[in-house]
């Protein structure tokens, strides 16, 4: 409980006073007794349900933190939110709503969390948008709040290797190549994933759990534990604990944390573990509900100028349980704080410093994760490429990359499933670049993840053969010559829109550049004749979508961002 020198809790307005005898009534009808109703309430938010194995770990895990909680003088509140598969969604309008899904769940957070005047907040993620989702919710509410990752699967094993499920997704390209069995692939697909979790690899899940340590607001290292392991109840009993001490104390709340500092902390983490060019888009959503603006420059800027130490897939060759027992995340996070290239000062949620959280995290190993001394590369492994074609940048994942160049004539489709048609047939050839557009966050609407496309090409022994880019999304499991995320995007007039089948293209992934070679006097003469082309989607949720979200440059956000609440103060005689 606050103190009396302390404010009230956010709770009293539901449940002080005779006025407040009908509120009491609901909450007795939940099984809750006065005692239990004059503690601070705090909602623990989870996406547990069937949708994806990668949140099916929530179930046990939200009863440990519902422990911590109450064992720390807290009463739990447990309610959940929506998670939509990238995995399931892959290859079809459904992953229309994958994106979109990061809202609704920040949306959904903070209509329950203001709704019923909660005190604080536990908040797990598990699939892709969810972490990024619960973050936003946590620091638009502002109050005090801590994040919880359920933890990735363990990775299977086949023909005597780790594998994952990337390697199920670029396997159907090997079978149409002919250089895999159909009995191979269904032997893979029933050995990729041999548990729930998150994808194994440092795919979106993975990197966005690195970067809730690298931001301060998850129980220290805790993000690399495989979901399944038993260590998932300390942490969840530790997330309860942790939340009730910040309701005492007052804070450190979510935007104390969440500064500009923290957030370079995040960028450098992607960089130093070549993650997802997803977290391009989260980390500004992230940073635009603190209020804080934080664009893809920012996040080049940071990419720049940090080594790339981690040797993890998609690029390199190990999983999210080898950096667990290597020592976790707060090995990477101390190497680069050691070298200047994180901020150890920056407040996390246990109050203490990041610095001193990572005071006592071993070595790097040299294999998993190197030293700065010996890094992979002495810039990050993602890179935002800027040029006449895409002026507000686009994202390519360097990290495995063999060449950073290419060169290549353009090959035009207007949509994924197109380009998803042609690859399938393997009509497309060497040399090309093959431009997916209308597939942005207006245009699809949605922005659809195209792991199934660039898996297809890469199994086909293609990936770096040709080159793709898109205004649409990437998995963080995608590999190979794939730049996405181009803004301004084709539907809203980018130049994309004005690419011709046979124009030159080149990519530089070194100078982090990308020019279209065509005069500016042709393009302007391309521009009178082009119109916009109509959405499939003009009612609905992706109508709503279209009309409100932003590019992807700024994280493809749909509100004005640092969100108010206002303080409420109860009038009149209430006892």
């Amino acid at each position: 409980m606050a103190s009396s020198d302390k404010k009230p809790l956010r709770s009293r307005i539901t449940t002080d006073g005779i006025d407040r005898s009908p509120h009491r009534a609901f909450m007795h009808a939940m099984g809750l007794d006065d005692a239990a109703i004059a503690k601070p309430m705090v909602g623990v938010v989870s996406q547990k349900g069937e949708t994806t194995p990668c949140n099916m770990t929530h179930y046990q895990q939200v009863e440990y933190a519902k422990e911590g909680i109450a064992m720390a003088g807290g009463t739990p509140r447990e309610f959940t939110t929506i998670s939509v598969s990238d995995g399931v969604g892959m290859n079809h309008e459904g992953m229309k709503f994958s994106l979109v899904s990061r809202e609704i769940i920040a949306d959904s957070i903070e209509a329950v969390i203001h709704g019923h005047a909660y005190d604080g907040i536990v908040g797990y993620g598990g699939c892709d948008k969810t972490l990024p989702g619960v973050i936003m919710g946590m620091v638009r509410c502002n109050v005090p709040a801590v994040f919880v990752y359920g933890g990735s699967a363990l990775p299977g094993r086949f023909q005597g290797r780790d594998v994952s499920v990337l390697d199920t997704y670029e396997a159907v390209g090997a079978v149409q190549a002919g250089t895999m069995t159909e009995d191979e692939l269904t032997q893979l697909e029933e050995a990729c994933k041999p548990t729930i979790g998150a994808c194994a690899g440092q795919f979106t899940a993975n990197t966005m759990a690195m970067v809730s340590e690298a931001l301060g607001m998850t129980v220290p290292n805790s993000s690399m534990i495989p979901g399944v392991y038993s260590e998932r109840k300390g942490v969840g009993q530790r997330a309860g604990a942790l939340v009730m001490a910040l309701i005492e104390r007052g804070g450190p709340l979510p935007r104390e944390i969440v500064t500009r500092k923290a957030l370079e902390n995040a960028c450098a983490i992607v960089a130093a573990t070549g993650g997802s060019t997803n977290t391009a888009l989260h980390i500004p959503a992230i940073a635009h509900e603190a209020g804080i603006k934080f664009t893809a420059d920012d996040v080049a800027a940071v990419l720049q100028r940090t080594p790339f130490i981690g040797n993890l897939r998609p690029g390199g060759k190990y999983h999210a349980k080898d950096v667990y027992e290597i020592g976790g995340a707060h090995v990477v996070i101390k190497e680069l704080i050691a070298h200047g290239f994180m901020h150890g000062d920056t407040l996390t949620v246990t109050g203490r410093t990041l610095a001193e959280e990572v005071a006592h995290a071993p070595a790097p190993d040299g294999e998993i994760i190197r030293p700065v001394s010996d890094a992979i590369m002495q810039s990050g492994g993602v890179v935002v490429l800027k040029g006449n074609l895409c002026p507000d940048g686009a994202l390519l994942k360097v990290a495995g990359l063999k060449s950073l160049t290419f060169t290549g004539t353009a090959r035009v489709f207007e949509s994924e499933d197109d380009a998803v048609e042609a690859v399938h047939s393997r009509d497309y050839k060497a040399g090309e670049v093959l431009i997916v557009r209308n597939e942005g966050p207006v245009g699809g609407p949605g922005m659809r993840e195209m792991l199934g496309l660039t898996a297809l090409i890469y199994g086909q022994g293609m990936g770096e053969k040709v080159a793709l880019l898109t205004d649409g999304r990437f998995s963080g499991a995608t590999r190979g010559m794939c730049i996405g995320h181009a803004a301004p995007e084709a539907a809203t007039g980018g130049p994309m829109g004005l690419v011709q089948n046979g124009d030159s293209i080149t990519i530089d992934g070194k100078a982090a550049t990308i020019t279209l070679h065509v005069s500016e006097d042709e393009l302007a003469r391309r521009r009178e004749g082009w119109t916009a082309p109509e959405t499939r989607h003009r009612a609905g949720l992706l109508s709503k979508y279209a009309a409100t979200v932003g590019q992807a440059h700024e994280g493809a956000v749909t509100h004005a961002g640092n969100a108010q609440w206002p303080e409420t103060r109860r009038k009149g005689k209430t006892t």
